[in-house]
Formats: C-alpha cells, structure tokens, sequence
C-alpha cells in the first residue's frame, strides 16, 4: 500500500472540509488522544516500575521469600542488576528478562514448595512402606494445590489431609479428613457453588473422604464451608418461597378468572390463597402380593390297606413284655381297613416391590379468603337525578359462589381446607360511583403484564435510546457532512459555469462592439478618439434640445476658468 498516496488523499479531503467539520474532526481525535493518554496514566500509576526505574521490566513478581534470594544470588553471580521496588518483586534491564528467566529455570528457580507425582522419579533403595505413604500423601496434597491454584480466583493454596492408619476392625476405621487453606487473587472471592466444587474436588481424589469432612478457610482463617452450607440453604429456602408464591398466584388468578364473569370485571373480585407445604422429601418402599394366585403345581397322594392288624407292641415295662406273645394267646378275628388321602398345593408367589420418593412439595392445607363485589342498580333520587344504588348478594348467591371457588382450588375437607366468601362493596360509594374507565383498566393490564419483563425492558429502553441517538444525531450529522460537501462542489461548479458565460458574454460584447465601430467608421481610429467623436455627437444633442441649459453651462465655465462676467446669452431658439 502506498502511505504516500493514502496521505496525499487524507490531505484533500481535509481541504475540501468545512470549518464546522475540521472542528468536529480535530475534536473526535484530540477525544480519543486524551483517553488512549489516560489509559497509559492509569496502566502507569498501576505498575509504576516503568516509570521509576525506566529500562527495567519485571522478571518475576510474587515469589517467596526463598525464591527470592536464590534469584538475587543468581542475579550476582552472572553481575546483572537487579531492583526491588516492592516485596516480592524484582526488576532487571528489559533485554535480559526473557534469557534470564530461562537460565532460572534450567536452574530448577525459582523452586515450587509444592510437590506432585515427580516426587517419585527418584527411588531410594533405602526407603520403607511408612516413607512411600507419606511421599504420596506429598504428592496427593501438592497435585490438589495445583489444581486448586488453577482456578481464577485462586492465588495461593494448601492442602493438609490426615489419613489414618487402616484397622482390622471396621469399627475402629476412622474417616480421613482434609483442610485447604486459600489465598485470593485481589478483588476475587469465591461464590457457594465454587466452594462446593473445591470440596468436591478434594473428597474425590482421597478414598473414604467425604464432603463433610473437608474444612475450607481463607488467609485470615474464617471459615468458607460454613458460608457453602448458608448458600445452599439460602437457595433452597428462595426456591422454596418462589414455588409457594407461584403456586399461591396461579390459584388466586383462577379464582378472579371464574368469578369476573359473575362480578361484571376482575375490579371486583379480591382473592388472597394461602398454601402450607411439606416440603421434606420421603422415600418409602412397598411390598405387595396378590392374593388371587395362580396355581403352579399339585400332587395328590393316596394310600389304603385291609387286613389283619399288625401286631402292636406295648404291655407293662418288665420281664413279662421282653419275652414275646404266648401261643393261643392271640385275637387271630382282630381285621382293620386304612385308607389316606394326601394333596399338595403349589401356588406361583406374585409380589410387586414399589419404591416411592415424595414430591418436592407436599400440600398440607389451603385456605382462600375471597371478596367480592355486589350488584349496582340505577335509581332516581328525590331531586330527579339518576344514581348507581349498591345492593348485596342473597344467600344463596354466596353459597353458589363459594361452591365455584371450592372446585378452583381443590378443596379437601379431610386436609383441613378452608374456603371464606364476603360480599363488600368494591366500586366506591352508593352516591358519586365512578368506575373505571376504559383507559385506566387498559393501563393497569399493561402494568400487569410489563411487570415480569421490567428487568429486561431497561436493556431494551437503552437500546431503543442508542438507536434514536444513531438516528436523530449520528445519521443527520453525517447527512449534513455530506451535504455540505455537495453543496461546497455545486457551488463551485456554478461558479466555474458563470466565469465561462461571463467569459462567452465578453466575447459576444466585444464581437458586437466590432460590428457597431465597422458600421460607424471607427475601425481604424484607437479608443481615444471613438471616446471623443461619441462625447462630441452627445454635445450636439444636448445642444439642439436644451440649448439654454447649455449655454449656461458654457457662461458658467468661462466665467471660472477665464474671469469674464458679462458675456451675452443667446437668444431663444438660437443656434
């Protein structure tokens, strides 16, 4: 690209630019000068080692104590100079910043207090069981830091866990516990969520570690789990109350809906519903069998037998029983008839296991307190003059009404719910009712339905005024740029145009003046003398149509240039 033929054109146009539109021009740019100049102040009075100690840049910044001096002494040993402006942070020349902090770091400096998984890149042969667990509790604490310090508002943190010994007895097992130690980022904080995420972190990455057993605290030592707790609860109880609120409108605005109708308008119908929720959460599970089962198997067994009876044995205890039956002694007619008859019944078993978690809400008991508007009849007074007279609902009137609100809600007498009905008057007095006009109700449903959007209409009206500053100001300034700068090249060119025509003109005069000096004979003589022998034939004019007026003037020039007074006057009609 051409920069000199990109000036050059800069340069005509800012000659074909009025002055109204060189101020506005020098303006803008001396506006977007003085900020970009205080940005620089800003930045400067932020980070003022370059502007105490020009030349110099920052080699590192936020180190430790330790860090610190292993960096200085490094710094004086390859004799380069260093400034320390305030803690923690060293200056050196600008040059050498980025050289320098690659030989720190082939150095090992500055050297990190936390330790990860590299602890174990070198084995000692010596080491015991006890000293690998506590290297890895090393690395499990420092691998923890790091990722906690990831996170944006993080500029420092520590993790302690306390593992315990395992135990043969899982009675006697005793949870782990941990503790993180954090250090903000200047205006930073953490919100709730982040802080349950922390604790999340550090339960997961340690076996048996739960949330509740992670403490989180700040640099001063208060405590941060406590405000993850309050948070929770807080958005709980907001979630709560929202659901309450939204629950409690959607019944009061079916209550209004059903009885407008009925009241001639919303204006008179008042409806107030309060809920009481359960809100705990219940699981429960269940166990059901059908009696009506079907049957699986069955066996039927059966069993006789006729004939003599076997021989019992019994008798008294002794001699005589131990020696047998004695011969003739027995009832050979003694005859018996068994029979046995046996089934088994297998039914198929149906059982249905349910497992049944509560809502988010539980209603426990509505009541609804409703008022509602009367009738309005016209009646003349005594002086003639017509009035709106309020007459009240009948009974019957009220207790229709009440049956209507009871179906809008869900009335439940076994919950305990309880349903109140008024009749009051709404509209104003008997005398002077004035209702609403159209206007004012359309008002008022604008407002009720702009009302949910209000948070977003004011991005809305901002945008709405950018647009009409755009419309109104940007776009008629620039059309009048434009303009101007038409308006400035028209009129050149009608400039340019009346010198060519003055021009033609002139040629056109001249031409005719030849033609009028061929005609007269004053071709060959020079200006002087056409002036003369013109001046002479306007005398002779003058002469024969005012002749006294010019011998007068002749009497008058003698008489000044030569001193004689007495000269005589023509007569009348002389020559």
């Amino acid at each position: 690209m051409d920069l000199k033929a990109l000036f050059e054109q800069i340069r005509n146009l800012y000659k074909r630019l009025n002055k109204k539109q060189k101020i506005v021009i020098l303006a803008t740019i001396v506006a977007i000068v003085g900020f970009i100049s205080a940005l620089i102040v800003w930045n400067s009075i932020n980070n003022k080692a370059g502007v105490l100690y020009p030349g110099y840049a920052v080699l590192f910044e936020g180190v430790s104590p330790e860090d610190g001096a292993l960096i200085i002494q490094q710094l004086q040993q390859d004799k380069i100079p260093y400034k320390i402006p305030k803690d923690n942070t060293i200056l050196i020349p600008q040059e050498l910043v980025y050289e320098e902090r690659m030989k720190l770091a082939s150095n090992g400096i500055p050297k990190s207090s936390k330790v990860g998984f590299e602890i174990f890149d070198t084995q000692d042969f010596g080491a015991t069981d006890f000293d690998q667990r506590i290297k890895y509790l090393r690395a499990i604490e420092g691998e923890l830091a790091r990722t906690i310090e990831s996170l944006s508002p993080i500029q420092k943190a520590t993790v302690h866990i306390a593992q315990p010994e395992k135990s043969v007895f899982v009675s006697e097992q005793t949870p782990p516990t941990a503790s993180v130690v954090l250090a903000f980022k200047p205006a930073q904080t953490l919100t709730p969520k982040q802080i349950s995420g922390i604790k999340n972190i550090v339960s997961s990455a340690i076996p048996n570690l739960t949330i509740e057993n992670v403490e989180v605290v700040n640099e001063k030592g208060e405590p941060l789990s406590e405000l993850d707790e309050l948070g929770g609860a807080r958005e709980l109880a907001a979630a709560q109350l929202r659901y309450k609120s939204n629950f409690e409108q959607s019944l009061e605005e079916k209550i209004i809906n059903i009885l407008a109708p009925i009241t001639g308008g919303k204006e008179g119908v008042v409806a107030k519903v309060t809920a009481e929720f359960d809100f705990a959460q219940k699981e429960s599970t269940q166990e059901y069998y059908d009696p009506n089962n079907v049957v699986r198997s069955e066996q039927n067994l059966e069993e006789s037998r006729e004939g003599a009876k076997p021989k019992e044995i019994g008798g008294v205890p002794g001699v005589v029983s131990n020696i047998g039956p004695v011969q003739g002694l027995e009832n050979e007619d003694a005859k018996e008839k068994y029979e046995k008859s046996q089934t088994t019944t297998n039914y198929e078993v149906s059982k249905t296991i349910s497992n049944i978690k509560g809502e988010f809400a539980t209603i426990r008991r509505l009541s609804a307190a409703v008022v509602v508007d009367g009738k309005y009849q016209k009646q003349l007074d005594n002086n003639g003059v017509e009035q709106l007279e309020y007459i009240a609902l009948n009974q019957q009137e009220m207790e229709q009404i009440t049956a209507l609100v009871r179906q809008a809600i869900g009335y439940n007498q076994q919950r305990g719910d309880e349903v109140s009905v008024s009749n009051f008057q709404l509209n104003g007095q008997i005398s002077g009712f004035k209702a609403r006009t159209p206007l004012e109700r359309f008002l008022e449903t604008s407002q009720e339905l702009l009302t949910p959007f209000m948070p977003l209409l004011k991005y809305v009206v901002v945008g709405i005024i950018l647009f009409l500053f755009y419309k109104k100001v940007i776009v008629p300034f620039s059309e009048r740029m434009l303009e101007a700068k038409a308006d400035e090249e028209e009129e050149i060119e009608s400039l340019l145009k009346i010198e060519d025509e003055e021009e033609e003109n002139t040629d056109k005069l001249n031409e005719v003046k030849r033609r009028i000096e061929d005609q007269l004979g004053f071709s060959n003589n020079n200006e002087d003398e056409v002036k003369y022998s013109v001046l002479l034939e306007k005398i002779k004019e003058l002469a024969q149509e005012k002749p006294t007026d010019l011998a007068n003037l002749f009497q008058t020039l003698v008489h000044d240039e030569l001193g004689i007074d007495n000269i005589s006057s023509p007569s009348k009609g002389g020559r």
